[in-house]
């Protein structure tokens, strides 16, 4: 689309609906090429607005990529809910990176790789720890294993959750089934009496 064109399509749309579009667009632009590979010429093309447009909503490419993770991290949240968390948050993890695949890898993979916005992710990630341990540390009676278990659950589930996007989606009917037995593994392991080892 020319940039007349989405001059003209920008004066028509209100300036909500049209912060919404440069974010979807923006969305997909860096999750499919990362923040300091893309430009804000590819947000504004993939868009269909004019750069101009782009700065009237964003003061920078940064203000820009910090505006589309806060969208991915409330869409996130919205698809979740608040805690206490119950089995059912695989579910809906589940749902939230298939509703919204770019969103979800951007926040996941992409964000925490960029130096610039590498705090935020792990502000991120340092609450979903915090919740993960405040349900583990009731029925994991090693305080120390529990703390294992709180860090390691949330790393694996993002984890299973991008590889069942990068696999194709296979089986949505049982794919939450599937995510949630690997997960189970790390508590049954914080909670489990070790064997020892035979002596020799």
């Amino acid at each position: 689309m020319s940039g007349r064109a989405g001059t003209q399509k920008g004066r028509k749309l209100p300036r909500v609906e049209r912060r919404k579009q440069i974010l979807a667009a923006a969305t997909s632009a860096f999750s499919a090429a990362g923040f300091e590979d893309t430009g804000l010429d590819d947000v504004a093309a993939a868009a269909g607005v004019s750069r101009a447009i782009l700065y009237r909503h964003f003061e920078s490419k940064a203000d820009l990529y910090r505006a589309v993770l806060e969208r991915a991290r409330t869409r996130l949240q919205s698809a979740v809910g608040d805690p206490p968390y119950t089995q059912r948050i695989i579910d809906d993890l589940l749902a939230a990176a298939s509703a919204d695949p770019d969103g979800f890898r951007l926040l996941f993979h992409h964000a925490g790789r960029e130096p610039d916005f590498r705090a935020e992710v792990d502000a991120f990630t340092a609450e979903m720890t915090r919740t993960a341990h405040e349900h583990l540390a009731r029925f994991i009676a090693d305080p120390s294993w529990a703390r294992w278990a709180a860090h390691l659950t949330p790393t694996v589930t993002i984890a299973a959750v991008l590889a069942w996007l990068d696999a194709g989606r296979p089986d949505p009917a049982t794919a939450a089934t599937r995510l949630r037995q690997a997960v189970h593994g790390i508590s049954t392991a914080a909670s489990a009496e070790p064997a020892r080892s035979p002596r020799h």
